[in-house]
């Protein structure tokens, strides 16, 4: 007999290098009908030192990366340690950990995110469920994107899901199946010119918004292959470093320039990608901050009631997410679904390590 409640906590790592989300959530869960309650929530910061390191590791040797993945693993096991010992969390059924993407490679079968040894649950004491991408690329997905069936599950009063991070990704019910996809780079490109600048990010998107369209980097930028596409779809870091800043530094143009027109180039993208344009579309991600972005975006999609909830949602929401994904991997229950990532089949994916 499954539990009618479950308090477990998410961990999530995104490809900004925000830093490290956590979540302490209780589901209840009745006649299927999911509820939740975020009880606390943090983000931890990353030092530079781990910045750099998380950066440059996509082009770090085997063994460079199997060091790196074991002291990400204690640094991750501490954080969280600290975390439940911080706000006193007891009796927790288990921690749900992302983990931190370094290489993903779904067409060469592949993919790769730290922070998930077993080790992590004698570091944390207690019982650990993570690693869920990797048995989805086994089964022929891309292993993303994993947040949809939260989408439908927790968030189904809204028509469409649209996070902004690292890169974006978009959820919604299709035919019968939820079909959800990565849109664009977002924050990997916009921060990387910010901190050319000195500053961490744009802050609200004043930078972008100072500069000035280059249109044939906008045609460039939209022309590129991934985005003719069809779904499922998915984006690793490797596709900003090989394709996309290569293509923006061969225009000698101001950083100011080159920021307001990858601004637009994501606004298009994400409306490109929506196919009915109207309904309501929920906004989560560091990325719903960016006031400009959002303006690009409600021009694209004037019809479209853009939703921006409150920060603890508007933060947490894959940590949320990743947390009820444990959960389900805990019921032996559908986590993944094969619409969104391409699998053979939804599954239940996931590992369990028990504290010794």
């Amino acid at each position: 007999m499954f539990n009618k409640t479950y308090k477990v906590i998410g961990v999530m790592s995104g490809t900004s290098l925000d830093g490290i989300d956590l979540a302490a959530v209780e589901f209840t869960v009745l006649n299927q009908n999911w509820s939740f309650n975020i009880l606390n929530k943090e983000t931890v910061s990353y030092s530079e030192v781990w910045v750099n390191q998380l950066k440059e590791a996509v082009t770090f040797s085997e063994e460079k990366l199997n060091q790196l993945n074991e002291n990400y693993t204690f640094l991750l096991g501490g954080i969280i340690k600290d975390f439940i010992c911080k706000y006193n969390l007891q009796d927790i059924d288990a921690v749900c950990s992302h983990g931190h993407t370094i290489l993903h490679q779904p067409q060469n079968e592949f993919t790769l995110q730290i922070g998930n040894l077993p080790k992590i649950a004698e570091i944390v004491g207690t019982k650990i469920v993570c690693d869920f991408r990797v048995q989805d690329v086994k089964l022929g997905g891309q292993g993303a994107p994993l947040v949809p069936i939260g989408d439908r599950i927790l968030f189904s009063q809204y028509d469409y899901c649209l996070n902004l991070g690292g890169f974006s990704n978009i959820s919604f019910e299709g035919k019968n199946n939820r079909i959800a996809f990565d849109i664009s780079p977002v924050n990997t490109v916009l921060n990387f010119y910010a901190n050319k600048l000195g500053l961490d990010y744009d802050d609200k998107g004043e930078i972008s918004r100072s500069g000035n369209l280059n249109s044939n980097l906008l045609n460039e930028l939209n022309a590129l292959e991934y985005y003719s596409k069809s779904f499922p779809k998915s984006l690793g870091f490797e596709f900003v470093k090989e394709i996309v800043l290569p293509l923006i530094e061969k225009y000698s143009i101001a950083i100011e320039d080159k920021m307001q027109t990858f601004t637009e180039h994501i606004a298009f993208q994400t409306a490109k990608s929506i196919p009915v344009k109207n309904g309501k579309l929920l906004i989560t991600g560091g990325g719903a901050y960016n006031i400009f972005l959002i303006e690009r975006m409600q021009f694209h999609l004037s019809t479209m009631k853009l939703i921006i909830p409150d920060s603890e949602l508007l933060e947490f929401k894959e940590a949320l997410i990743f947390a009820l994904l444990g959960v389900l991997k805990l019921r032996n229950e559908i986590n993944v679904l094969g619409s969104v990532t391409g699998a053979k089949m939804d599954h239940c994916s996931g590992v369990i390590f028990n504290k010794n």
